[in-house]
């Protein structure tokens, strides 16, 4: 039973059934705001500038890349990994808070859920381009083939990667499709616009909502949650295994695939409490993202922060405990102290002591805080990554390999086109599909009231 007295209100004003419906179908019925088009023009700006970069890097080659012959990897496998881990939000916040049947999430789950579609999407760039012949790609697809017996190699991780975010996308995107299909029978109900009766109609599937159909999607919704669950472990912990098996200083770990995991988690929902506070602040949603909401959250990513520093902490440790020079050198000499150690202890600011301020009440409770607090986080993870790959490839077992490494600006702007992708993406979603699922918030909205 859910106690309003200790945990807040969910919903507040005593919103009846009507009110839900049309609070949450007028961003979409409404006239579309100016900030909206400005917001579509600056991501556009944004796409243009990686299609650009992408066609430098089609044709002429990653040699436009700042990588060489130390540090094949660069900002490319950085960013994959970075939006793999933001694409970690919806999974986790969705998925296994339904599992748990934890009733406060039902205000953002369905904007998690789209964040995840998108930052797969972002991801998924990298790897493809990173190849270098992009036209070749369909040779890391195990299938029968005329080339001979010529397969992809079973045992590499990055194989599984492809396999793992394949399947990550398709489960997540369904699992985020069938949460809509009864909002998008409400707004064809509604609609007065002939296209928008066809489209939602379209794409509701025939939808009556009698009692079988609301028995089956319950049970749908269910069944896909727990099969789809799993993969948050698998994705990243499979990314982890990229660095994990090779013997390079500082990736030669076993507590990489925890880590990883844990720290996608982390930068997840620190992207889903930046974009809730935003959505609550423009669409004036504080009736359906309540204090408690934000609270709920930064109460989470305070817990998930003292294990990412215990992480950092082992690490180092055992660095120390091992004995090993490489392994000393590459974290006492290369990032506790040396030429990367802005970048580390930018990493170890953002990811594990400045989360600690969420253990004050006064901080959790001030939006502006909450909300600079989150975008910290996801800086720090992204420098995480970073930390990670360029410390230990420009400086590995051997100092004749030595090099250093900068990003050119057709890596810049690679960057710069996800962020586009990922921002117009948000945007659509923001336009014409229901923000927040009504049949949830109807479920609770006695209940929590």
């Amino acid at each position: 039973m859910y106690k309003t007295k200790i945990r807040g209100v969910l919903i507040k004003g005593n919103k009846s059934y009507r009110q839900i419906t049309d609070d949450i179908i007028r961003p979409i019925e409404g006239k579309t705001p100016r900030w909206w088009y400005i917001a579509m023009t600056i991501s556009t700006l944004a796409l243009a500038m990686g299609i650009w970069a992408i066609y430098i890097t089609i044709s002429q080659g990653i040699g436009r890349w700042g990588l060489n012959n130390s540090v094949a990897w660069g900002w490319g496998i950085i960013n994959f990994v970075w939006w793999i881990g933001i694409g970690h939000a919806g999974t986790a916040f969705s998925i296994f808070l339904l599992i748990l049947r934890q009733k406060w999430r039902t205000s953002i789950n369905r904007a998690a859920e789209a964040m995840t579609v998108f930052a797969v999407i972002c991801a998924g760039v990298f790897p493809l381009l990173h190849m270098g012949r992009v036209w070749l790609a369909f040779f890391i697809f195990p299938y029968p083939n005329t080339r001979g017996p010529l397969w992809v190699n079973f045992n590499s991780p990055l194989f599984w990667d492809v396999v793992a975010i394949s399947t990550y996308l398709m489960a997540s995107a369904t699992f985020w499709y069938i949460g809509m299909i009864p909002d998008f029978a409400t707004i064809r109900d509604k609609t007065k616009s002939r296209i928008k009766k066809a489209l939602y109609g379209f794409f509701s599937l025939g939808w009556i909502g009698n009692a079988r159909s609301w028995l089956r999607f319950e049970t749908t919704a269910l069944i896909l949650g727990g099969l789809t669950a799993p993969l948050v472990i698998a994705v990243h912990s499979i990314v982890s295994m990229d660095f994990a098996t090779s013997v390079m200083a500082g990736w030669h770990t076993t507590v990489f695939p925890p880590y990883f995991v844990i720290g996608a988690i982390f930068s997840g929902f620190a992207m889903v409490l930046t974009l809730m506070i935003i959505v609550r602040r423009i669409y004036k949603f504080q009736d359906y993202v309540t204090d408690s909401h934000l609270n709920a959250i930064a109460k989470i990513l305070v817990f998930i922060s003292l294990i990412m520093g215990t992480a950092y902490s082992t690490e180092i440790f055992i660095a120390w405990y091992s004995g090993s020079e490489g392994e000393i050198y590459t974290f006492f000499h290369n990032r506790i102290t040396g030429s990367h150690t802005k970048a580390f202890w930018t990493m170890v600011s953002c990811n594990a002591i400045i989360p600690q301020l969420f253990w004050f009440k006064k901080i959790r409770s001030s939006i502006a805080m909450v909300f600079i607090i989150s975008i910290i986080i996801n800086i720090g993870m992204w420098f995480e990554r970073y930390v990670i790959i360029v410390t230990s490839l420009t400086k590995d077992y051997m100092p004749s390999n030595w090099a250093t490494y900068k990003p050119t600006i057709v890596e810049v702007g690679t960057y710069l086109g996800t962020i586009g992708i990922f921002c117009l993406g948000v945007l659509l979603f923001l336009r014409y599909i229901p923000m927040m699922a009504m049949s949830e918030l109807k479920a609770i909205n006695k209940e929590t009231s």
